[in-house]
C-alpha cells in the first residue's frame, strides 16, 4: 500500500487535501501530517513515506528546503498559494503541484501522475529547488499600494510594522498610521521576505525589525510588543515554536 505525509500548517487545507486524496486515491495511507518543516522532516525519516506533499511557506524549514532534506527519499507534490512563476518552475521541471484551495479535478491528475510514477526514482529536484530558492529568497514584494480613507499611497513593505486580516482587507500598519490591502494575509505571506516577516498567528504577519521584546502571558504563550506601537500581538500555538528559545 502507497503511503504518504502531509506537511502543511493549516489545519483546514491539511483537512481538505486529506479528503481529497482519500476520494482520488483510496488505497493511498497517509501515514502523518506535519505543522511545519522541522516536523516533516522528522516524521519522513520514521515513516519513509512514498510521497510528500509540501506546503512552500511553513514555519521552520519551509517546503524546499524540506525537499532537500529529503534528497530524492520521496516522490515530491508541491502545495502553493497561486505564484506565476513557481507553477511555470513547476511545469517545466515536470514536477507535480497543486494550488490552494485544492480542486479534486488537480488532485485526480495527480494523483494519476504519481500512481505512474511510484514504479520509478522520484525526480531530481536539485537544479529547480535553487531556482525557486533563489526566487523566495531574491525576488520579495517591496512596495504596496494601500488605501487610507478615500487616498491612495505607496507604502515601502520594509516601513511595515505588521499586517493584520481584517474581514475581505488586510490592514497595513506603519508608524504613521494604517491602510488597507485588498489581499488575503496567506497570499501576501507568500510575498513577502522570510528574513524580515514572520507570520505568529493566522491573521497577523509581523516585521522582526518592529518587535522590541517578546514575553510570555498567563498560558505561557508568547505575546509580541511592538517597538512604536503600545498594541500587543499574540502568538497562536502553530507559531509558538519560533520564540521556544525564549
Amino acid at each position: 500500500m502507497p503511503t504518504a505525509l502531509i506537511a502543511e500548517d493549516e489545519p483546514m487545507l491539511a483537512a481538505q487535501l486529506r479528503t481529497r486524496l482519500a476520494e482520488a486515491w483510496p488505497e493511498l495511507d497517509v501515514v502523518a501530517d506535519a505543522r511545519n518543516g522541522d516536523e516533516a522532516v522528522s516524521l519522513a525519516a520514521i515513516h519513509k513515506p512514498d510521497v510528500v506533499f509540501l506546503d512552500i511557506r511553513m514555519p521552520g524549514r519551509d517546503g524546499l528546503e524540506v525537499a532537500r532534506a529529503l534528497a530524492g527519499s520521496a516522490h515530491v507534490v508541491f502545495v502553493t498559494a497561486y505564484d506565476e512563476y513557481a507553477v511555470a518552475a513547476f511545469e517545466e521541471g515536470a514536477v507535480d503541484y497543486l494550488l490552494k484551495p485544492v480542486a479534486a479535478a488537480r488532485v485526480a491528475k495527480v494523483v494519476a501522475r504519481l500512481q505512474a510514477r511510484l514504479a520509478h526514482k522520484p525526480l531530481d529536484l536539485d537544479a529547480l529547488l535553487a531556482r525557486l530558492a533563489a526566487r523566495e529568497h531574491g525576488g520579495s514584494l517591496k512596495w504596496l499600494r494601500a488605501s487610507l480613507g478615500a487616498a491612495m499611497k505607496m507604502i515601502a513593505v520594509d516601513d511595515v510594522l505588521y499586517f493584520q486580516s481584517e474581514d475581505k482587507y488586510t490592514k497595513v500598519v506603519t508608524r504613521e498610521g494604517d491602510g488597507l490591502i485588498k489581499k488575503p494575509i496567506k497570499e501576501l505571506y507568500e510575498e513577502l521576505d522570510p528574513d524580515s516577516f514572520w507570520q505568529v498567528h493566522r491573521a497577523t504577519i509581523v516585521n522582526l525589525k518592529a518587535i522590541a521584546r517578546v514575553e510570555r502571558d498567563w498560558r505561557d504563550q508568547p505575546v509580541i510588543h511592538l517597538r512604536d506601537r503600545p498594541e500587543k500581538l499574540p502568538v497562536s500555538r502553530t507559531f509558538a515554536h519560533r520564540f521556544k528559545a525564549m
